[in-house]
């Protein structure tokens, strides 16, 4: 342990000069102030926000003030991170000296990133980034090695004509794409929750609005990336000339997904909510618009990824856009021997009976519930019954099976027959006397 002693007895010689000198104590007063100014803030803001839930507000603000109450945990070591950065440029004028300041800085920051990471992420990528690399950053920040190690990590580099790659510009990369790409979707979920309830916008123009805030978003984090990574654009031209075009035949089809998505918000052919049937089948309310695909939810539970580009080359029906009302029918039989005319009126009772069935003297009259005759069967009379409803007959609203029980309980209940094949044998050779 003798090697040990001289860094000991070195380290303590410098703690004792650093607390004798009245520099010392200027900054720990100003840290103080800095940190009662950010607890000051911090206190006032949350106030603010925890009396905000008692008023009435537009569903803008409500997601604005929930999205506001659910990081208030976050104020007081962010605003601390603020004041004492302020603070470390007052000290360096002050005391002609701002260590012990940024050394608090830095433990601000690790706190912050720690609450991050055990409190609002669950991505383990996320957590594991910021626990192994943001906190350690922020330690060296602390502790005034921050600087020696960029420029170790900055010496090691690699050039390809004008272009630089360094392991501190890696590092920094990922650090920080992984950190925008994170807000990134924070924000784009927030900034659609915030559109979407603008009811002055009817959600086609919703859809349209939160798609172009997505872009938006996405677009801006690229470019903040290529700044971060220092290239230059003008390098890369030629590159990137030689690089789209290769992209472009290997990528064409997401490319045309993304315009055609485009294409489908702005002309309003389909919007969130339809219920639409593809050509092969398929059928289901669309529930989601994204850059790529639209998403379809069946009535079984079921989603069906369909991409954008399918919508603008392929056929599809799309039952609900324009008109919620829907026409159905049904059929059953009855035997010939049947009175129909009291078969007809009560089969337009029971339908009209059914509370989704439109019904009523205001209605046209080719909306109205009706029963009549379809066609003349081997065993019986075919009856065709069609009505109105607004929706789809399936999942919450099965008319169809609800008026089916009905008809064949009303059918039973007055005795009407409903007939089944039969077949009359004759043997000629029997009645042949052979």
């Amino acid at each position: 342990m003798d090697w040990l002693m001289p860094f000991v007895e070195r380290a303590g010689r410098q703690a004792l000069a650093l607390i004798s000198t009245p520099e010392t104590y200027t900054q720990f007063g100003i840290i103080l102030g800095a940190i009662m100014i950010a607890w000051l803030v911090a206190a006032a803001l949350s106030g603010r926000i925890h009396a905000a839930h008692g008023r009435t507000q537009p569903e803008a603000e409500r997601a604005i003030i929930r999205f506001l109450d659910s990081i208030r945990s976050l104020f007081f070591p962010a605003f601390a991170i603020v004041a004492l950065s302020a603070a470390t440029s007052f000290s360096e004028t002050l005391a002609a000296d701002n260590t012990i300041v940024k050394g608090a800085q830095g433990l601000a920051i690790i706190a912050l990133l720690y609450r991050i990471a055990n409190r609002f992420l669950q991505s383990p990528i996320l957590i594991s980034v910021l626990k192994w690399v943001g906190i350690p950053i922020a330690a060296l920040y602390a502790f005034d090695v921050l600087d020696d190690v960029i420029a170790a990590l900055d010496s090691a580099a690699v050039e390809i004509g004008n272009i630089r790659f360094s392991a501190y510009g890696v590092v920094r990369t990922l650090l920080f794409g992984v950190i925008l790409f994170w807000l990134g979707r924070a924000s784009n979920r927030t900034g659609k929750r915030v559109i979407r309830a603008q009811q002055a916008f009817d959600i086609g123009t919703q859809e349209v609005l939160a798609k172009l805030l997505e872009i938006f978003i996405y677009v801006a984090i690229f470019l903040v990336l290529i700044n971060i990574m220092g290239l230059d654009l003008t390098a890369l031209a030629v590159f990137g000339g030689a690089l789209g075009v290769g992209l472009g035949f290997g990528l064409q089809q997401i490319a045309a997904n993304f315009i055609s998505g485009l294409i489908i918000l702005l002309d309003r052919s389909v919007t969130v909510g339809d219920y639409i049937e593809l050509e092969d089948g398929r059928a289901g309310t669309l529930r989601e618009l994204t850059m790529r695909s639209a998403t379809l939810e069946t009535f079984e539970g079921k989603d069906i990824m369909v991409p954008n580009e399918k919508f603008i080359t392929t056929s599809f029906v799309n039952w609900t856009h324009n008109n919620q009302k829907q026409r159905y029918s049904l059929t059953f039989q009855v035997a010939y021997a049947t009175d129909l005319e009291k078969l007809f009126d009560i089969v337009r009772d029971i339908v009209v009976s059914h509370p989704q069935v439109l019904s009523g003297d205001d209605l046209p009259l080719a909306e109205r519930p009706d029963a009549e005759i379809k066609s003349f069967d081997d065993s019986g009379i075919t009856i065709l019954v069609e009505f109105w409803m607004n929706g789809i007959d399936d999942g919450d609203n099965r008319v169809g099976a609800d008026l089916n029980m009905m008809i064949w309980t009303a059918l039973k209940t007055h005795g009407i027959q409903i007939p089944f094949p039969q077949r009359e044998i004759r043997i000629l050779g029997e009645e042949a006397g052979v």
